[in-house]
């Protein structure tokens, strides 16, 4: 039953990634090494029957690679709804964001009348794929998968835009009114997933699930890259340039995030260190961003319940 796994490895795993020490304790008591609903690895991808994250509903803080996957599933949850709206006016299906957690709503989105064939094209791409991510991420975790929060892509990005100085405080920034503004708001996310995905490798301990994530991480950083050359040939460097400011005022002192031009006024399509290496984020970090907060907080911005799971706090950057 378990093609390309010993038995050795299959009960590290279950050691290593359930949710907390419970599970663990339930899932061997109850299955043995026989019935975990792990199918296999086939020509190196993952897969999984649903339930090698069982979960009784506990949560003892523990760093799990349940956890790490659940705080990625917040994320693609946001990025999904959306894209989804943007590209096809329609968000989730109900049988993709029910889990453990308080499930949301969705305020706001709509689909966008693009101006060009080629922004079009993108946007239903990079949608299906944040799709795709929530469903592989949900089906990995199992009964342990959180459930969609609830999200704000309506007031949030206009106090993204505030904060940026792209507003004046009191006015609106639409982000599906047109083209250039759902690729603006599409920058605030891209970034961010980018390094949240290279920051939370580090904690995840399965390398099948962390060969996993390596993969979403490479087309979050695609997509990141596809959104920074766009907006440069759109000639939106300048608020582009603003996001990303505003976006290191709100996760540490370190001037981190970099802009898709530099200071001479160059491309910088892939922002990298002095070795080439993209930055990461921590957990905190990521939750400060998409909280729109440089303190700590457990709610706010586009997440005004908080998040689901194990992480759900931003840290003190001030």
């Amino acid at each position: 039953m378990f093609e390309g796994f010993s038995k050795a490895f299959v009960r590290e795993a279950i050691n290593r990634s359930s949710e907390n020490a419970v599970d663990r304790r339930r899932f061997l008591r109850a299955a043995g090494l026989t019935g975990l609903g792990v199918a296999g690895v086939a020509g190196g991808g993952l897969a999984l029957s649903g339930s090698a994250f069982a979960s009784d509903g506990g949560d003892d803080g523990a760093v799990t690679d349940a956890a790490v996957l659940n705080f990625a599933l917040n994320l693609e949850y946001l990025e999904a709804e959306f894209y989804l709206r943007g590209a096809f006016g329609e968000g989730l299906k109900d049988s993709q964001i029910d889990g453990v957690g308080k499930l949301g709503g969705v305020t706001g989105g709509r689909q966008v009348e693009f101006e060009s064939k080629l922004a079009r094209q993108y946007a239903e791409e990079i949608a299906n794929d944040e799709r795709a991510h929530v469903d592989f991420l949900r089906a990995a975790l199992g009964d342990a998968k959180v459930a969609r929060p609830e999200i704000d892509i309506e007031a949030a990005f206009s106090a993204a835009a505030t904060a940026a100085g792209l507003i004046q405080p009191g006015e609106t920034f639409d982000v599906y009114a047109n083209e250039d503004n759902f690729l603006l708001g599409a920058f605030v996310f891209e970034d961010v997933g980018v390094t949240a995905y290279k920051g939370a490798a580090a904690l995840i301990s399965n390398k099948t699930f962390l060969e996993a994530a390596a993969g979403i991480l490479a087309v979050e950083a695609y997509h990141a890259g596809l959104v920074r050359t766009v907006l440069l040939a759109k000639g939106l460097e300048d608020a582009a340039n603003a996001i990303s400011d505003a976006r290191d005022s709100l996760d540490g002192p370190d001037d981190l995030d970099q802009g898709i031009t530099d200071d001479d006024g160059n491309s910088n399509i892939v922002p990298t260190d002095a070795n080439g290496i993209a930055f990461s984020r921590d957990v905190f970090q990521v939750h400060n961003i998409v909280y729109l907060t440089p303190e700590e907080a457990g709610s706010g911005g586009f997440f005004p319940n908080g998040t689901n799971g194990t992480f759900t706090t931003s840290g003190d950057q001030t």
